[in-house]
């Protein structure tokens, strides 16, 4: 079953627009965050409640984290819950917070039999400890998985990671390189996302990796995150294997798309 499907991803890729021309890394990217926006709107316009939103939200998120898992992405990164998410109304907070623990209890079991890896990136004060325990449950047993690691961005903002790495920086005395400032990132192992998604036609990447992101290509969808689906992830991965990648080089005259192979990735 799994390679039928496999089989199937990669046709469906071949057909998409713009997967003929691979950009540098080839015709996937190896490396993909996505800002999954819109679950409110989605259920407004069905006159639903916003946690009706939510709970489409996650399942959008299982079935495009098994299309990746077939396209053999290695690394996909989730913005779940920003800083600022704080913010919004008690009710819809409280119900996020139950959700994350449901989703953990009945998904996180999936992934691990499917050799994926979760790991959760944010500060974790003033999180519920109910859901604290949950978070620290489902990374310890995945965390031999080596298929695709899972980074969920869960009470995290790009500003204060920046502002806790520099923190941690001179607190140690350390010398302010990039490699000593990436050591002290949420998570250092993260490889940079040579792609960017975001969904529900908002053109802004809301303070998410703004250190990891620096090169990322960005891809703007008009779907609202519960109508994504299997054939936009493959658009999205299509449109960015059309595109150059120079790292603010400058390509050869006539140079094609695959130009710049040496500086696919960034880390």
């Amino acid at each position: 079953m799994a390679s039928w499907r496999t089989w199937l991803a990669r046709w469906r890729l071949r057909g998409a627009r713009g997967a003929a021309e691979p950009a540098a890394g080839g015709a996937t990217a190896s490396y993909v965050a996505i800002i999954m926006d819109g679950n409110g709107r989605w259920a407004q316009r069905r006159r639903l409640p916003v946690a009706a939103g939510h709970r489409a939200g996650a399942k959008t998120l299982r079935r495009v984290l098994e299309h990746a898992l077939d396209l053999g992405i290695r690394e996909v990164t989730v913005y779940s819950f920003s800083t600022e998410n704080w913010s919004r109304p008690p009710a819809e907070v409280a119900a996020l917070m139950d959700l994350f623990v449901e989703m953990i209890d009945s998904q996180v079991p999936d992934m691990h039999q499917r050799g994926a890896r979760v790991r959760f990136v944010g500060r974790r004060d003033g999180v519920p400890e109910k859901l604290v325990r949950r978070i620290e449950e489902a990374e310890a047993l995945t965390a031999a998985n080596t298929r695709m690691t899972l980074y969920i961005a869960f009470n995290s903002g790009g500003r204060r990671e920046l502002l806790d790495a520099a923190a941690a920086l001179a607190a140690q005395g350390e010398e302010a390189t990039e490699q000593n400032f990436r050591r002290r990132l949420y998570a250092p192992e993260m490889h940079d996302p040579e792609l960017l998604i975001r969904t529900s036609g908002e053109l802004r990447i809301s303070n998410f990796l703004l250190w990891q992101c620096a090169y990322s290509e960005l891809y703007f969808s008009d779907k609202l995150w519960p109508d994504f689906d299997e054939a936009a992830l493959d658009e999205a991965l299509a449109e960015y294997a059309s595109r150059q990648r120079r790292f603010g080089g400058r390509a050869a005259a006539g140079a094609g798309p695959a130009a710049g192979a040496g500086a696919e990735r960034a880390s």
